[in-house]
């Protein structure tokens, strides 16, 4: 049922380092109750809660979970292939999700707008929910009107799944939408060379991945005379959590695919 209080939650990748700091987050939340956890690799049958207060059922059994705990929202924070098996099974519960995993294609964002649809639930999709990456792309899209050349620069943990990143894609994608057309390539990137990146709509993607970075975005902008950057870094991966709260809490209610933390921030 929508907009009951306290929101009941379930975690799929709830041992997950991303996982682990969305539970201690909604812990602390008085309107919303972690009832319940999904992991892969679960090896107990309980998951302790961070704040002390007991502890939930924990299970690789998606299907068990969400039977059992009966909750408002599950919030995923696995790798795509895992939510799209997810999506039918939390859509036939009823239940409405909270999305951060990347990597999706536009036929699993159509599936999950179709399965929204027709068991009238909520889904809210965000390449990226730290605030301050969606102003970086907010920002990236006054600017592209005005500039007609641009590259992106992403850094990310040696252990990421996915390259280029969600959010360079989806920095990429919303630049060429806010300009009206693709950016300019400079003459040499006529030729294929392996080294100059992935291009996505005119805007040469490169991706770093090293042990000791976190997520990191810089969006060079460049004209005659000038260039113009643009970035974001992570420091923590709490930096999630204040979105993740504002999703949860947003999603209960609406129906239908919500697309980035920037439509419920109203950017």
């Amino acid at each position: 049922m929508k907009n009951m209080k306290p929101i009941k939650v379930v975690v799929q990748g709830a041992l997950g380092k991303v996982g682990q700091e969305v539970v201690n987050a909604l812990c602390r939340e008085p309107d919303i109750r972690v009832v319940g956890a999904v992991e892969l690799k679960a090896f107990q049958d309980y998951l302790p809660l961070p704040d002390g207060s007991g502890k939930v059922f924990l299970s690789t059994n998606l299907d068990d979970i969400l039977t059992s705990c009966q909750p408002d929202v599950l919030v995923d924070f696995t790798i795509a292939q895992a939510t799209m098996s997810a999506v039918p099974v939390v859509a036939k519960h009823g239940v409405n999700m909270v999305i951060g995993t990347t990597g999706f294609t536009a036929n699993d964002l159509n599936k999950m707008k179709r399965l929204a649809v027709e068991h009238k639930i909520g889904i809210v999709v965000a390449p990226n929910f730290a605030l301050g990456a969606v102003l970086m792309i907010h920002l990236a899209k006054i600017a592209a009107k005005y500039l007609d050349y641009a590259e992106i620069i992403e850094l990310h943990h040696h252990l990421k799944a996915d390259a280029p990143s969600g959010t360079a894609l989806a920095t990429a994608k919303a630049m060429a939408q806010a300009k009206g057309k693709p950016f300019n390539s400079p003459p040499e990137q006529g030729q294929t060379s392996a080294s100059r990146g992935e291009q996505v709509e005119g805007i040469t993607i490169h991706s770093v991945r090293l042990p000791g970075l976190l997520a990191h975005q810089e969006i060079i902008m460049g004209a005659p005379g000038q260039t113009l950057s643009i970035r974001h870094d992570t420091i923590s991966r709490e930096c999630y959590t204040p979105g993740v709260i504002l999703a949860v809490k947003e999603v209960v209610k609406r129906n239908g695919l919500i697309y980035g933390l920037d439509t419920l921030l109203n950017l």
